[in-house]
């Protein structure tokens, strides 16, 4: 695992490496978007991850907004109770690469990593 970003006790954490994949495929989008993270019924364990980019002009009022340097994580309040203390970390390995969601509110988490209960 790679080292968070500097901040103080956030609800969404991202490592170094998974904040510059972010902004690489941000930057291939052509466009200033923010990055939607949450949680849906589904999944092997029961909730799933999900994250999209999003336009910033679609941020509610009662959302979580992380600044880091100026990108936006966004997370709703429903999502935010499943996934406070969250690290967002990512790796280019061949074999176990792509995002990795470390979460210490997972009781247990399925093979694939992008599911909990």
């Amino acid at each position: 695992m790679t080292q968070a970003t500097q901040s103080p006790q956030r609800g969404i954490q991202m490592s170094e490496a998974a904040l510059k994949h972010v902004l690489f495929l941000r930057e291939k989008q052509g466009k200033d978007l923010c990055l939607r993270v949450g949680v849906r019924q589904g999944g092997c364990s029961g909730m799933s991850y999900m994250m999209d980019f999003e336009d910033p002009n679609n941020i509610r009022p009662d959302d979580e907004v992380f600044d880091y340097d100026g990108f936006k994580v966004v997370c709703d309040p429903k999502s935010m109770l499943y996934l406070y203390g969250l690290l967002l970390d990512y790796s280019d390995a061949m074999i176990g690469g792509g995002f990795q969601f470390t979460n210490p509110n997972a009781s247990q988490t399925c093979g694939c990593g992008k599911s909990f209960s």
